[in-house]
């Protein structure tokens, strides 16, 4: 029997793991300059290394690709470890614990993204947030196991 928090929660995972999906895209393609000045900073940000100290030296390509390579890793963890707890039916105070903690998470990358980045990375984590939300919201409505 499907329970209103285990939806919310299947939600949240299918969603971690379509944004990690579509993130992980971005590492198939190679962006292309439209004009003079984008050609520059784009050859600035694949070929100018700066001094990071000691003794590395990194694009800010480099920067970017880590950055985007942990939030992909980040989105499948989570969803992964998400998934193997609620196959494992865990009582539901340790599964509600559990969202709680990938709400908090999430809301934190969520401000994050809407401040630094577009649109699609914006839409995909507030769709984790709400359907985090709504499964932590969920579990008020059942008896806690001791």
């Amino acid at each position: 029997m499907i329970t209103k928090h285990t939806f919310w929660l299947k939600a949240a995972i299918a969603m971690q793991f379509i944004t990690g999906f579509l993130h992980s895209l971005s590492f198939l393609n190679n962006p292309e300059a439209a004009n003079d000045s984008e050609r520059q900073m784009l050859d600035l940000m694949q070929n100018y290394k700066m001094d990071l100290g000691a003794g590395f030296q990194r694009t800010m390509s480099d920067l970017m690709n880590a950055f985007s390579i942990s939030f992909a890793l980040f989105l499948f963890f989570s969803g992964a470890v998400n998934l193997y707890l609620l196959k494992n039916k865990l009582s539901s105070n340790i599964l509600k614990g559990v969202v709680g903690i990938n709400l908090i998470a999430y809301i934190i990358c969520f401000i994050t993204m809407s401040l630094l980045t577009f649109l699609p990375p914006i839409v995909c984590t507030a769709l984790i947030v709400l359907f985090l939300f709504l499964a932590f919201t969920a579990f008020r409505n059942i008896q806690t196991n001791h």
